[in-house]
């Protein structure tokens, strides 16, 4: 897949002066609903009236979505607001009645995007088209599946692609609905930095106290746009209620979201910057000298049980060193979340050494 600025394209074309905004209700539930909803963000920042037509479900028996009379419906918002419209696609199916009610937007779920063969069923439908689509990342944490996917639909001459930042499923529990691991999106941002990238706030937070710190976050990071459920009544949605807002509510949230500058050229800040990041480059040496010595006391502790037969993993001594942890990191302004992974991974790489020391 070719890396220019051909693939911002479709974005600038929109001429604004501020980050994409999409938004919509979770689902198009009724017509008055989908037609209330886009006439009261018709007038803001809003480009793109989003709403789900087929909502695949984690489990069967909930709302699966109004199926393909809601693309009437999204013609008749379109016809009387202005906006472009957008809506998931999951089959083939789903993409020739989205192109026959000339849907501008189309996204690929995070559900679909796991799957290889979908979605390449989906680029072949979409072959050579004109419309914009976006990829969300897949539920499990695999920036090569997510990467694979906008490749399948570059293949079929796709142009206008884009990537939709949705967060991940995680065994863990954390505050978040699904986990962003921000460095997967910034991993894909370098590898491919002119694919416009979009933060889902709504599905990373399933709070909607949370949306306007996560999409903050992004916008630090960079990212080109946001996708922000909206529906009139949130409360009373058929789908994903709690994290939805009002368009009051989102237009609040746009207004006091600060827009950074990528970078200053004045000489004070990058001489700053240049002694600060020094210092980074300093104290991270010091960091893998510090890891590296540690392994080599754990290459010693696997050498000692190798002799007395004694199992890798124990448990207890782990449990204690992990709440010392995050009691000390606590004290030094580090997040639990991030002492937890941190420590979980020089964990593991002590039981390869030991591992190898043991079965070598």
């Amino acid at each position: 897949m070719e890396n220019n600025k051909e693939n911002r394209k479709w974005l600038n074309d929109f001429n604004l002066n501020h980050p994409l905004v999409i938004a919509g209700p979770c689902s198009a539930e009724t017509e008055e609903q989908v037609l209330k909803i886009a006439h009261e963000l018709k007038d803001s920042k809003v480009s793109v009236f989003r709403a789900g037509i087929w909502k695949p479900r984690t489990r069967p028996g909930g709302f699966e979505g109004v199926g393909a009379i809601g693309l009437k419906w999204l013609q008749k918002a379109k016809a009387e607001t202005g906006l472009l419209m957008a809506t998931e696609v999951a089959t083939a199916a789903h993409v020739k009645l989205a192109l026959e009610h000339d849907i501008d937007v189309l996204w690929i779920g995070a559900r679909t995007t796991v799957n290889p063969f979908a979605v390449q069923e989906i680029a072949d439908a979409l072959q050579n088209t004109d419309k914009i689509v976006l990829v969300k990342n897949p539920v499990n944490p695999d920036l090569a599946l997510w990467i694979g996917g906008v490749e399948r639909l570059y293949n079929a001459g796709i142009k206008k692609l884009g990537v939709i930042h949705r967060g991940f499923s995680t065994y863990e529990k954390t505050k978040f609905r699904n986990n962003p691991e921000w460095q997967i999106a910034i991993d894909f941002q370098n590898k491919f930095p002119n694919i416009p990238l979009i933060i889902d706030p709504s599905h990373i937070t399933g709070n909607r106290e949370m949306i306007f710190q996560v999409t903050q976050e992004a916008l630090d990071l960079n990212y080109d746009g946001m996708i922000i459920e909206t529906h009139i009544d949130p409360d009373n949605a058929w789908s994903d209620a709690a994290q939805q807002v009002t368009p009051t509510k989102l237009k609040e949230i746009i207004f006091d979201l600060t827009i950074r500058k990528e970078t200053d050229e004045a000489d004070d800040y990058n001489n700053k910057m240049t002694k600060l990041r020094s210092n980074i480059d300093v104290l991270d040496a010091n960091l893998l000298e510090l890891l590296g010595k540690r392994m080599k006391v754990a290459d010693k502790i696997g050498a000692l049980k190798k002799e007395k037969n004694v199992a890798v993993l124990q448990n207890k001594r782990w449990n204690e060193i992990l709440g010392k942890m995050i009691l000390d990191g606590e004290e030094k302004g580090l997040s639990e979340e991030f002492v937890l992974k941190l420590f979980k991974a020089i964990h593991q790489e002590s039981i390869a050494h030991q591992e190898k020391i043991i079965n070598g």
